[in-house]
């Protein structure tokens, strides 16, 4: 079912990056002050959810031109905060399921992490950790594009409203990551929640993106554009910062992105095997196909007081040849539809946990599904064959949709012709 009112608006403003406080939270106000759609949400919400693109290792962090390359800045994140205490009356949490705490060993807690700790506590902002629970099983809209349901963050599905605040980046798997992809962050890896390589997966990820996006449907969607990141979400290559001097607003994630793709020379309707899709679809597309906004230009209200870049300035890196990466998109359906045509043969010995299968298979099992070593390594002498990951439940109460796979495989079978 498509939307019922597809008036979408998007505003792109000039901000130029060295500027001060004050100035950007003017810019902020002219992008986003016009989306009458996203106010009327947003001030008649008790608790607003926000979702900062913000979590690194603190050691770690990058920066470009005196901002954070890869992580909302603090300018641009102190505006939104200051914004919506004056535009609204809301409770404001700031939620996010720490990749870091969960997976890496020099990450102990969220305070390791949180980039923006300082402004959250200025602005008096309470931050839910999504490593811990209370966590919900949310039903997708209309039974979902990649799984009817999903394991979330309780705080984050029941807030009244949610606004998405990410950086304009490339990213090497998903080709574009912005306010969508950011959305992703808020995914807890306990049950009933999934490991993180469970959504973070060929075929995959851009149905499921298209499903969380749907079901947060951001009121607010916004994007640090001072500077943005070429080639991949965390490259440490010193050439790839970018200054864009802008920020941008939209009443709709989608729309937002597609507007975004569209500032960093890219085009918002064009998919897998063109530039900057080289790894898997434009989540972007998937969802509009399944009636969740457009990626069409001439239907969205778009203003901009900025040029789209010139054609290769942003970049998604490539890191395996075609022949590989086609391989591995037909390996990995042909391993979907295994598993869905003997699913009863993985019941009966794996019920209840994550499993690997690679060529009809199990390369791999485990009852909390964390992988602690490289799927290349599992892969063995096959490398460039997939490994499917799938958590065996006899119920199958999921529904993960094969026809993705199916749909996915005859898109591959056809480049041979």
């Amino acid at each position: 079912m498509r939307d019922t009112n597809p008036d979408y608006k998007v505003r792109a403003v000039y901000c130029d990056h060295k500027a001060d406080d004050d100035t950007v939270y003017e810019a902020l106000r002219r992008a986003a002050l016009p989306l009458e759609r996203s106010w009327n949400k947003l001030r008649a919400a008790k608790r607003i959810a926000i979702k900062f693109n913000q979590d690194w290792v603190l050691s770690h962090v990058v920066y470009f031109e005196g901002q954070r390359r890869q992580l909302v800045s603090d300018s641009v994140a102190r505006a939104v905060l200051r914004l919506l205490r004056e535009q609204t009356s809301a409770e404001l949490i700031c939620v996010d399921a720490s990749y870091y705490v969960m997976y890496q060993e020099n990450a102990k807690t969220v305070a390791d992490t949180t980039t923006l700790e300082a402004i959250l506590r200025e602005f008096d902002v309470t931050y839910i950790d999504g490593t811990k629970p209370p966590y919900t099983v949310v039903a997708a809209p209309d039974g979902g594009r990649m799984f009817a349901q999903y394991g979330m963050m309780q705080d984050a599905v029941e807030a009244d409203a949610v606004v998405s605040v990410a950086k304009m980046k490339n990213h090497a798997y998903m080709g574009v990551t912005a306010c969508l992809k950011n959305l992703f962050g808020l995914m807890p890896t306990a049950m009933p929640g999934r490991p993180r390589h469970y959504y973070h997966h060929l075929v995959r990820m851009p149905y499921m993106l298209a499903d969380i996006g749907r079901i947060f449907n951001p009121a607010l969607n916004i994007v640090d554009a001072l500077v943005g990141q070429a080639s991949s979400e965390w490259g440490r290559e010193p050439d790839i910062g970018r200054i864009v001097n802008a920020l941008i607003a939209g009443d709709h994630v989608i729309a937002t992105d597609a507007c975004v793709t569209h500032l960093m020379g890219h085009d918002p309707q064009s998919d897998w095997l063109t530039e900057p899709f080289h790894r898997d679809r434009n989540a972007l597309l998937v969802a509009t196909e399944g009636g969740f906004g457009t990626v069409k230009l001439d239907e969205i209200d778009f203003a901009s007081e900025v040029a789209p870049q010139p054609e290769g300035t942003f970049f998604a890196k490539k890191g395996d040849d075609l022949k590989t990466v086609v391989t591995w998109r037909r390996t990995m359906c042909e391993q979907a539809l295994y598993y869905r045509d003997h699913m009863r043969d993985f019941t009966d010995k794996y019920a209840g946990e994550f499993i690997l299968l690679q060529d009809g298979e199990v390369k791999w099992h485990d009852p909390d599904g964390m992988l602690r070593v490289s799927r290349r390594q599992l892969a063995g002498a096959h490398a460039d064959h997939a490994m499917f990951f799938k958590y065996v439940d006899p119920e199958e109460r999921e529904q993960e949709h094969y026809e993705v796979y199916e749909k996915a495989l005859r898109h591959v079978q056809s480049l041979k012709s």
